[in-house]
């Protein structure tokens, strides 16, 4: 083979290497004890990599032109980006304080943080690159998850340690209203017609359920799921959503439309939080206590693979997912 040859066979051998990458971009989950990431192959369901972060990292939200994941590193007052594709290192933000929860307005004009320990949420303006800081709203205590409308009118905030959900109006950055919930409230969720709000309860055994469409907030229901509800994710067909219940080692899977458990099935090690492939056939679940990755096949609602990470997985997140909706 002359030169010529060789090196275009090396172009195309990258290129191939390229295309498949981003055609089966990693699965992130965040190893909050170890301060890393883990990145793992879609394909092979192994640990190819990884990387120091700052201190804690918990969540991770993807940047509106989709070019960037945010990893939050809650006692490391900063924000590393990593490109979501590749899984490379991109920058890293300091003088975030205190990020343990974060996401994006539904319009993508505001980017807000919680900040657990220090009872507060910060609302910070977003240029395409820069952050910077337009309002510190004091909040209840431990703010824990976030959730905003489908408008970009009203972020949902859960107070853990004061078990309340507190309801924000973006426009003005002020507190609308405030509800108790069960005990030690985490996770968010509203439904797609802004209608209900959902509240994973992991100091009790389900998921208050409330209805937001008024004025004033309404409790509807409390449904049973089991002990230590904690995360959701989407099944992303607009209407089940699954949620992990962190105690009772289990995942169960919501109809929203009639706010009741339609099935559940055992993640063993402390299922927190979640992510579905695009197809809604996998369910990717961090075993928090037992520092594996949990591969669900949905059809047969069985672990088919665990994966190896660092301590106490938190985050779980691929490009290649379903509908968050």
């Amino acid at each position: 083979m002359n030169r010529t040859l060789k090196n275009l066979a090396a172009v195309l051998a990258l290129w191939g290497a390229a295309a498949l990458a981003w055609a089966n971009p990693p699965i992130f989950v965040l190893n909050s004890l170890d301060a890393t990431v883990s990145v793992i192959d879609p394909v092979s369901l192994t640990e190819t990599r990884r990387f120091a972060t700052g201190k804690e990292p918990h969540h991770l939200y993807l940047t509106p032109d989709e070019k960037s994941l945010i990893v939050a590193n809650a006692l490391g007052d900063s924000l590393t980006f990593i490109d979501p594709k590749s899984g490379d290192i991109q920058r890293e933000v300091r003088g975030i304080i205190d990020p343990y929860h974060l996401r994006f307005t539904s319009d993508m004009k505001w980017f807000i943080t919680a900040a657990n320990r220090l009872n507060h949420v910060d609302f910070y303006r977003w240029d395409g690159k820069d952050l910077s800081l337009a309002k510190r709203v004091s909040t209840g205590k431990t703010p824990s998850h976030l959730w905003t409308d489908t408008k970009s009118t009203k972020l949902y905030a859960t107070m853990q340690d004061s078990d309340e959900l507190v309801a924000i109006d973006i426009a003005t950055q002020t507190i609308l209203w405030r509800i108790g919930t069960g005990k030690m409230p985490a996770d968010v969720f509203g439904t797609a017609d802004d209608k209900f709000i959902l509240v994973g309860l992991t100091g009790s055994d389900g998921v208050d359920v409330f209805d937001v469409s008024g004025s004033q907030p309404v409790f509807v229901r409390k449904i049973k799921t089991g002990e230590g509800a904690h995360a959701f994710r989407s099944a992303g067909d607009k209407r089940h959503l699954y949620v992990s219940n962190r105690v009772a080692n289990t995942v169960s899977k919501i109809d929203t439309h009639t706010m009741a458990v339609v099935d559940s099935f055992s993640v063993p090690g402390g299922p927190d939080c979640m992510d579905v492939s695009a197809d809604g056939n996998t369910l990717y679940v961090g075993s928090r206590w037992a520092r594996k990755l949990s591969v669900v096949d949905v059809p047969s609602r069985k672990v088919v693979k665990q994966v190896n990470v660092g301590k106490s997985p938190h985050g779980v997140w691929t490009l290649n997912h379903a509908p968050r909706q």
